[in-house]
């Protein structure tokens, strides 16, 4: 890592009054080199509340459009365009207003990990971590859709016992997780306690000690008397889990699990990006206006979240 570069950062960030957010899955020099580490709804609330003008996101495209919606305001800049989302991608705004058509009833709850023009057509929406809480919070008669994550809805679904329609979108890096590669870790290290994020498939659920967003998992090794992981998401946050807690061991499901997007943003591209003020993301009133409406419903649901 160079020193210059560094240096250069932070002298632009400086004269830029700009804040720098990386996703707990970017590489570990772009985590240190960031203001705020964390999953993209809670990063996005955290710039809102602070004086910057701009908005570094480290992250991919849904994250920077989120912050947009949330600070309308300040300049927002993906340094690397082409960090999109596989996921957030699977759903379109046309096959979304198809499947609202067929259940005109339905109350939608689209996952945050969604491009804006589909949290734009949402009732509600909701984050990994609070996906549980919201969905038990909506009114018992009303069918809901849940998109784009057939995972996580999954999930949601086997907790709360409540029957929804179910999207059939996944995330290819939680979907590369090898049940067997688990399966091994825990014969070795029997004393290892298994987290699992909630996209990943019903295989390595029914491994898992604990399903968590990736905050979730920052947060329960900080407070659990175990010293043995195995971390079933992708790989970036082994970094601030062995920052956080050196004294403990966390093992990979695989090398494979690494999303590639995510891997996009390097510390050279958040220069150039403070530099030349590239590049910047921005969500058409309209849509940032009925997205934000979806994003503040989840918040008057779950108020501490």
């Amino acid at each position: 890592m160079s020193r210059a570069l560094i240096e250069k950062i932070q002298a632009l960030r400086a004269q830029r009054n700009a804040v720098i957010l990386a996703h707990n899955y970017q590489i570990g020099e772009v985590q240190d080199i960031a203001d705020f580490v964390g999953d993209s709804l809670g990063l996005a609330r955290q710039a809102a509340a602070t004086d910057a003008d701009v908005i570094v996101f480290c992250g991919v495209l849904f994250m920077a459009e989120t912050a947009a919606i949330l600070s309308p305001q300040r300049t927002v800049l993906l340094p690397d365009p082409t960090a999109g989302c596989p996921l957030a991608d699977m759903i379109t705004p046309e096959a979304l207003d198809e499947l609202k058509a067929e259940h005109p009833d339905a109350l939608v709850v689209s996952y945050v990990n969604s491009p804006a023009s589909i949290k734009a057509r949402s009732d509600y929406c909701c984050t990994s971590g609070n996906a549980v809480e919201l969905v038990q919070a909506l009114p018992a008669g009303r069918p809901i859709l849940f998109v784009p994550d057939q995972h996580l809805g999954k999930h949601v679904m086997s907790v709360t016992g409540r029957e929804m329609i179910l999207w059939p979108g996944y995330c290819p890096t939680h979907a590369r997780m090898d049940a067997e590669a688990i399966e091994d870790l825990k014969r070795r290290h029997p004393d290892a306690v298994v987290m699992a994020h909630p996209e990943c498939n019903d295989r390595i659920k029914a491994l898992a000690d604990e399903m968590l967003s990736t905050g979730q998992m920052l947060a329960f090794v900080g407070r659990s008397d175990a010293r043995r992981f195995i971390v079933a998401t992708e790989n970036g946050i082994l970094h601030t889990l062995r920052k956080q807690n050196p004294e403990k061991e966390f093992f990979s499901v695989s090398k494979r699990t690494i999303c590639p997007n995510m891997k996009k943003i390097t510390l050279e591209k958040v220069l150039w990006a403070l530099e030349e003020m590239k590049h910047e993301i921005r969500v058409d009133d309209e849509t940032a206006a009925k997205a934000r409406r979806a994003l503040d419903r989840m918040l008057e649901v779950l108020p501490s979240r």
